[in-house]
C-alpha cells in the first residue's frame, strides 16, 4: 500500500487526478466499473494474490490502457494481458515520469518513436485514434 500511495503522489504531481487505489481484485473491478479510468498502473500482486493480471485483462477488455508495475517482470504473461507495457520495481521517480509522459503521448495519439528505458513495451498494437484525448484521469492500483 505504501508503494501505491507513493505512486499516487507522483501521478498527482504530474498534473493528473487519481480516482482511487485498489488493494484487491474486487476493489479494482469496482473502480473500473464506477469510474471508467482512462489509464491505470496495475501491480501484479495485490492483497488477494497475483490478481493484478485479472485486473489487467478486465481493463484491456474495456479498452483502457494500463501499465503493469512489478518487482518480477517474468510473472507477466507473454501477451502482457493486454498491457501497453511494464515498469519494474523498484523504479525511479524519473523513470516513472518518463513512462507516464509516453503513455500521455499514446493517449493523445502521438507516441514518441521510442519508449523510455524505464518502460518495457508489450508487442500489443494500439490504435491510438480510438483512445481519445487524455482528460487527466489516471488510476493507481497496487
Amino acid at each position: 500500500m505504501l508503494l501505491a500511495l507513493e505512486l499516487q503522489s507522483e501521478v498527482e504531481a504530474s498534473g493528473h487526478d487519481v480516482i482511487g487505489i485498489a488493494s484487491d481484485l474486487a476493489e479494482a473491478i469496482s473502480l473500473i466499473t464506477r469510474q471508467r479510468p482512462e489509464f491505470a498502473f496495475v501491480d501484479i500482486h495485490l492483497s488477494d494474490g497475483p490478481t493484478g493480471i485479472e485486473v489487467g485483462r478486465r481493463l484491456a477488455s474495456a479498452g483502457i490502457l494500463y501499465v503493469f508495475v512489478s518487482g518480477n517482470l517474468k510473472r507477466i504473461p507473454e501477451d502482457f494481458a493486454g498491457a501497453i507495457g511494464a515498469i519494474e520495481k523498484p523504479y525511479t521517480m524519473n523513470g516513472l515520469q518518463n513512462a507516464l509522459s509516453y503513455v500521455d503521448a499514446v493517449l493523445r495519439g502521438s507516441p514518441p518513436p521510442s519508449a523510455p528505458p524505464s518502460l518495457v513495451l508489450s508487442n500489443r498494437p494500439f490504435d491510438v485514434r480510438t483512445m481519445g484525448a487524455l482528460r487527466n484521469n489516471v488510476r493507481a492500483s497496487g
